[in-house]
């Protein structure tokens, strides 16, 4: 893999992770959110990966196969919403139940902080790259 593949590679894992964070943190601003109806209370969103292999190379093999990664799109979690009885509550139903978002915020938490040292790695990487680039030029002249 050449030094301009791992740029290409890392922005696509820099992407992925930017909208893993955004996420993440839609989730973790919705997580209190209650509504009387079940089917509108906010429900946890996650985004989907995808391995991209770049098999462009008309000699294409392993070692100059270009990857990366590509967002599929962004699910909504199949977890039922937690019921709670609030007739208080002015988003009650007509039986003083509301449902809450059905974020966990632990498991949020821990998404928040992988992706961030995800994100960490891959600017490392490019940083190291463009080193590496970088003395293999002033080298060549």
């Amino acid at each position: 893999m050449s030094l301009f593949n791992v740029f290409n590679t890392a922005g696509s894992a820099l992407n992925a992770e930017t909208i893993r964070l955004n996420t993440t943190a839609s989730n973790l601003a919705n997580a209190e959110s209650v509504n009387g109806d079940a089917t509108k209370v906010y429900r946890a969103r996650h985004p989907v990966f995808q391995t991209m292999m770049d098999t462009s190379a008309p000699t294409f093999d392993e070692q100059d196969a270009g990857a990366g990664v590509r967002v599929m799109g962004v699910v909504e979690s199949a977890a039922p919403p937690s019921m709670r009885y609030q007739p208080e509550n002015p988003a009650a139903n007509k039986d003083g139940y509301v449902y809450s978002s059905n974020v966990n915020s632990i498991e949020e938490m821990t998404n928040m902080i992988s992706a961030n040292r995800s994100f960490a790695t891959n600017i490392e990487v490019i940083n190291t790259a463009r080193d590496l680039l970088l003395k293999t030029i002033s080298m060549g002249h």
